[in-house]
């Protein structure tokens, strides 16, 4: 959809296309890694960083193009770390932590969708259940300023990751069962719907 111009939103939702495009990048799908790229020059847009972000975004899509991989992967990180900074700079710590998290939630996503739909994989903690990871995520997001945790839309944020914390705290000896991870699953895709989609 069109971008929103509620900046915390946007953020977040910039967050979000960051993780696809990782996942472009993963799938060498030149296609959708271009697509994906003009959505995030958009929202970057929204931000006030799009002349700053541009040159580089356009750089990756063409090494894209001639197949060379490594180095859009590793501009992805690269890139993904200067908009943090440029925010930071900017004085949007808050839109900084946003953009991570956004980035943290949309990988989360796509490792619960996986592991939901394969529930023999040995592997939930690691995707979705890395209790240090989700404790990291919410120390930051306790950070921010009380307006922007108190958002109406963001707040679920915060109540997300105490929820996975407290499914995901069991001991090491009694793995997470389906009925968890399809939960988590259904509670991470119903919050990107619903912060990312107007």
């Amino acid at each position: 959809p069109t971008p929103s111009t509620d900046r915390p939103r946007a953020a977040f939702t910039l967050g979000g296309l960051i993780g696809d495009a990782f996942l472009a990048l993963q799938a060498e799908d030149v296609q959708q890694f271009r697509n994906t790229n003009q959505d995030v020059l958009a929202y970057c847009r929204v931000l006030g960083l799009g002349e700053k972000v541009s040159p580089r975004l356009m750089a990756m899509s063409k090494l894209a193009e001639m197949s060379k991989w490594d180095d859009p992967r590793q501009g992805a990180v690269d890139g993904h770390q200067e908009l943090t900074r440029l925010l930071r700079e900017q004085r949007d710590e808050d839109l900084a932590v946003l953009v991570d998290l956004g980035v943290w939630f949309r990988v989360l996503e796509i490792s619960s969708t996986l592991v939901a739909a394969a529930p023999e994989q040995a592997v939930k903690p690691l995707c979705i259940g890395s209790v240090e990871l989700l404790k990291d995520l919410q120390q930051r997001f306790s950070q921010m300023s009380a307006s922007v945790q108190q958002h109406e839309k963001l707040v679920a944020i915060g109540e997300l990751l105490g929820f996975l914390i407290r499914g995901w705290s069991n001991p090491v000896n009694a793995p997470p069962g389906p009925a968890l991870v399809t939960r988590a699953n259904e509670k991470i895709a119903g919050l990107m719907r619903k912060l990312t989609l107007k």
